[in-house]
């Protein structure tokens, strides 16, 4: 397997995402410049200019035709995805740091950092097809913790919110009323990652814990956790086989102190049943790898490092023989 190598970013990556046909790709980073790539052979298609803060977040309706991001410059943005236009902008006081469209498309769920005493929120808006009928005020406002909301996403039926952040604890929320209706102690270190699975049956987290956990999106029932040597800053369950890939290694700052192997910086992909085998290990990124996602079809996944870089990784043959 040999990665595609794309250079657009000046500052590290932060989150990657793929649209639903697999054929284009969505990459965030802290140079404040959302990019659009193709997904078969990395060619970057455009920017979407407009941000002057770190991006931290996106995701893509169904159609390819809309994008949202969320970012420092404490913006949640609406994007044309092919004119690249700006089609609305919700504003706050704090950073937003996740993004999540519901099923059908006519929700969104944002959240807020904590910030000058103000905690970190859930926020809900109702969707339009017709940008200038979009509300700039949420229909709904979730307060969550002390520390940080690292991500929420909708559950099945858009019926519940499911969130995780630093405490290390996993929530979900009743979409209708508000209330907490579950919640557990997940993790003994923040969760920085949270990625539901395409058929939306299970989400992988990713904990500073060294440990990514696999879990039932109905229940919340944990069904595998998988241990890592360093922390793991982002995961994902493959679509098509049998497999998980993590992703992650140690503090920034300790970058240049470190070897990329002794680091650990690769992506491991490992069996999603037989967590103790380690199917096979992917190196290239000089960093920690901060964003990872298989595409829709799961014959190839990107990653994003911290040393701004994008990896395309197409699967050989061998590797559905294994």
């Amino acid at each position: 397997m040999r990665p595609i190598l794309m250079k657009g970013h000046e500052r590290p990556l932060t989150f990657v995402k793929y649209n639903s046909d697999g054929d284009l790709l969505f990459s965030m980073a802290k140079d404040h410049n959302p990019t659009i790539w193709r997904a078969d052979d990395g060619t970057r298609l455009g920017v979407y200019k407009g941000h002057n803060g770190a991006v931290f977040t996106c995701d893509v309706t169904h159609d390819s035709a809309r994008l949202v991001t969320g970012s420092a410059d404490q913006t949640v943005r609406l994007w044309d995805v092919r004119t690249g236009e700006e089609l609305h902008r919700w504003s706050y006081r704090e950073p937003a740091r996740s993004v999540d469209f519901g099923e059908g498309e006519k929700l969104l769920a944002a959240t807020t950092d904590p910030f000058m005493g103000e905690p970190s929120k859930i926020l809900v808006y109702r969707l339009d097809d017709d940008p200038a009928k979009l509300d700039s005020e949420p229909v709904m406002s979730l307060t969550g913790p002390e520390g940080r909301i690292t991500r929420a996403v909708w559950g099945p039926l858009n019926n519940t919110i499911v969130s995780v952040g630093e405490d290390g604890m996993l929530r979900k929320w009743d979409a209708e009323t508000g209330k907490v209706l579950h919640e557990t102690q997940a993790h003994e270190k923040s969760i920085v990652c949270l990625q539901p699975s395409y058929d939306g049956t299970c989400f992988i987290t990713g904990s500073h814990d060294k440990t990514a956990k696999l879990f039932d999106f109905y229940s919340l029932e944990e069904l595998k956790t998988y241990s890592h040597e360093k922390p793991v800053l982002s995961a994902f369950v493959s679509p098509l086989l049998d497999h998980v890939v993590l992703a992650g290694g140690q503090d920034a700052s300790q970058v240049t102190l470190t070897s990329s192997k002794a680091g650990g910086f690769e992506s491991k992909i490992v069996h999603k049943v037989y967590n103790t085998e380690v199917i096979g290990t992917v190196r290239g990124h000089f960093g920690p790898v901060n964003a990872i996602a298989y595409s829709p079809d799961g014959r190839s996944f990107v990653t994003g490092g911290e040393d701004g870089y994008v990896r395309l990784n197409h699967m050989d043959a061998e590797y559905f023989a294994l």
